[in-house]
């Protein structure tokens, strides 16, 4: 759905206008994890919980995660609207006013709809938990389906709007995830229905406690992937944002597949290490080597078509060179690579080593990104940047988790 977004929206707003769309899309995937890891906490909460029988404690993860959630958005929210109105969003984006008009209120109404949807989404989180990972893909498929219906009829309409484009994309998944929470929890699992006495100190302090952990690489993955955008925006121009994601999103499918594939990994991962099965994880880690072969396989094959691939679905408006086609699926598959260890890693609850790789990765990127960005003035430069600030982290996640499965990591290794 995302593929067949990006042609829709680049004939409906044109190159600049669709590349601040695209660099508006980045900033809202900021907003989007600003959840403080609580999904990814509750997802670990009932893995665990499910696993050793404790129904009711998943029960009061569920009415816990609810309430916190709860709690953060409203000052996130008040923060965001303080920050947008206070400041040159203009100069900031690097937009100009002349050719992009009213954007404090089109990220203003931007992010009232994606922290609206904050509370509901954590839904799909308890169906990973559940090792129900295909429940919660559909909802998102479910979401980006309908708002790829409705920007197509927009478009038929003549609709040039970026301000249509952001409503369309941000609001179709906040009304899927609203039919979403009451069909699983009055209809499928009525046992797991949050409940006000379900709110536990004992239980909110430990989601809290967990959630912070991948909040911070929540945080860390999103600064890298957002700012970007924003450099390649305010460095080059908001045209040439478009023809980079047009590349990301292509070598993408990389990433879509993987998740699809391995998600499941995470919490079935969460179920073994608490029975201890540690074996099982050991025979998983081969597969996912099997894995991570046909993806290299499949990065080649992609890179060789781009050309042919990019004609067919942008058309001839949107310049893309192998050098940057080349650069990204390197970026992607080295992404992937270091996600094969880290989902085992993260469904044991093993992160401090993570935590601190992705901060250093994280810190270290954006001076170095500016830096090659000003010495070279290519796209590609950036993308060679990206990649290269991952390898650390990836070399430490592969010695990590052959420790832990070996029954030889100590100290920092096993935290």
């Amino acid at each position: 759905m995302v593929l067949l977004m990006v042609p829709l929206t680049l004939k409906m707003l044109g190159i600049y206008s669709n590349g601040v769309w695209l660099t508006i899309s980045g900033i809202l995937m900021w907003v989007d994890f600003l959840d403080v890891g609580l999904g990814n906490g509750l997802r670990n909460a009932v893995a665990n919980n499910v696993a050793k029988g404790e129904h009711e404690k998943v029960r009061e993860a569920i009415s816990s995660a609810f309430f916190m959630l709860f709690v953060i958005v409203v000052p996130i929210l008040m923060l965001l609207y303080a920050i947008i109105y206070n400041i040159d969003v203009y100069s900031a984006l690097g937009v100009s006013p002349t050719r992009i008009q009213g954007l404090e209120d089109i990220l203003a109404t931007a992010v009232t709809l994606v922290c609206s949807t904050f509370i509901l989404k954590s839904v799909g989180n308890f169906y990973m938990g559940m090792q129900l990972p295909a429940v919660n893909n559909f909802f998102v498929c479910m979401g980006q389906t309908l708002a790829l219906i409705i920007t197509y009829i927009a478009y038929l309409l003549g609709s040039n709007s970026l301000l249509v484009v952001v409503i369309i994309n941000t609001a179709s998944p906040l009304f899927v995830w609203m039919l979403c929470v009451p069909y699983s929890f009055w209809i499928r699992y009525p046992q797991y229905a949050p409940y006000i006495g379900g709110i536990k100190k004992e239980m909110s302090r430990s989601l809290f406690s967990t959630g912070m952990k991948f909040f911070v690489l929540q945080i860390c993955a999103i600064v890298l992937f957002t700012s970007t955008n924003i450099i390649i925006s305010r460095i080059f121009s908001p045209a040439e944002v478009t023809p980079y994601q047009v590349a990301y999103r292509y070598f993408s499918l990389l990433l879509v597949a993987f998740t699809i594939i391995c998600m499941p990994f995470w919490n079935a991962t969460t179920d073994a290490y608490a029975r201890g099965e540690m074996e099982w994880i050991q025979r998983m880690s081969r597969k996912l080597d099997i894995v991570m072969a046909g993806i290299f396989i499949a990065m080649l094959l992609m890179i060789a078509v781009s050309k042919f691939v990019y004609g067919l679905w942008v058309g001839k408006e949107v310049e893309i060179s192998y050098d940057l086609s080349i650069a990204i699926g390197i970026y992607i598959f080295t992404l992937i690579v270091s996600m094969r260890y880290s989902y085992l890693l993260n469904g044991m609850g093993v992160l401090k080593l993570q935590l601190i790789f992705t901060v250093v990765a994280t810190v270290v990127y954006l001076p170095l990104a500016w830096l090659v960005c000003h010495m070279f003035g290519t796209v590609v430069s950036l993308a060679w940047v990206m990649c290269s600030v991952h390898v650390p982290g990836l070399i430490v996640n592969v010695i990590q988790l052959k420790k832990v499965i070996n029954g030889t990591a100590t100290g920092i290794w096993l935290k």
